[in-house]
């Protein structure tokens, strides 16, 4: 393990029994490795795990959780200017609808409704990596329609820079999940109303929309005989006048984060 980086499911899952002995009141072991991570559960929940091995991940652990007060002041600056905004305006500008005071921003095919006080409701459970990047979506002073051409990570403003961690964390991990997991991207598909289109030199090619002017394209290639497959998100050049490179980031681990959530849940499922 890295001590540098956030642990992730899989680097925790290593180092247990993997006996799914259920003492932890989840159903497998692998379950609870992805709860110590979201901060569901702790390693003291697990009665296997010896004193050594919960010092050397509490130690990594402890520094991911030094980034929270950070995230906590960017959300205070989020919400200190979402109640200067005038939502009707704002409504318009960014294909969301207004009524009655509320802001509703469709997101993978939610409804998320944001009032005057930065307040955040929808028919989903909310989760930071949607909240922080909806806020600033919603309070980015620049903004353009879509445009209906694509462009790739690095070509958006500030891209480069990020380059590196969004290969590692967002493409190659959705590449072996799609590897692992045929039907992966087609449950997508069918849970955030994603499309597929056709034109790209790809075996599934989908669009997804995080928010109204806000589409991301995902072209996946299989492994063909001795070939690795391949897999690339793009993003409506429109992207990168909308939201800021580190919320297009945070945006886009936290989705490879949720599938990789539906992932374990396909994985846990036929385990039992």
């Amino acid at each position: 393990m890295n001590p540098g980086k956030a642990l992730t499911p899989l680097e925790i899952y290593k180092v247990l029994e993997k006996s799914n002995c259920k003492r932890c009141m989840l159903p497998s072991c692998l379950a609870f490795a992805a709860a110590v991570v979201g901060g569901q559960k702790n390693l003291d929940d697990c009665p296997l795990l010896s004193e050594a091995v919960k010092n050397s991940l509490a130690s990594t652990l402890q520094k991911r959780s030094m980034a929270e007060p950070r995230q906590a002041e960017f959300m205070t600056k989020l919400l200190q200017e979402v109640r200067g905004l005038d939502l009707a305006a704002v409504a318009t500008r960014i294909g969301a609808e207004y009524d009655n005071g509320v802001l509703s921003v469709r997101s993978m095919g939610k409804e998320f409704f944001v009032d005057s006080q930065g307040q955040v409701r929808s028919e989903c459970h909310i989760i930071p990596w949607v909240l922080a990047p909806l806020l600033a979506y919603i309070c980015y002073p620049t903004h353009q329609a879509i445009t209906g051409r694509w462009i790739s990570f690095r070509e958006l403003k500030g891209g480069i820079d990020w380059q590196g961690l969004f290969t590692s964390r967002c493409e190659t991990p959705l590449r072996k999940l799609a590897d692992a997991q045929s039907e992966l991207l087609g449950d997508i598909v069918d849970l955030f109303q994603g499309k597929e289109v056709e034109g790209f030199d790809a075996d599934i090619a989908l669009v997804l929309h995080p928010f109204p002017h806000f589409p991301i394209l995902i072209c996946y290639q299989a492994p063909d005989d001795d070939l690795q497959s391949e897999l690339t998100i793009l993003f409506d050049e429109c992207c990168g006048t909308n939201l800021h490179i580190k919320s297009i980031y945070t945006l886009c681990a936290g989705l490879i984060k949720m599938f990789e959530q539906i992932a374990r849940h396909h994985f846990v499922t036929n385990e039992q």
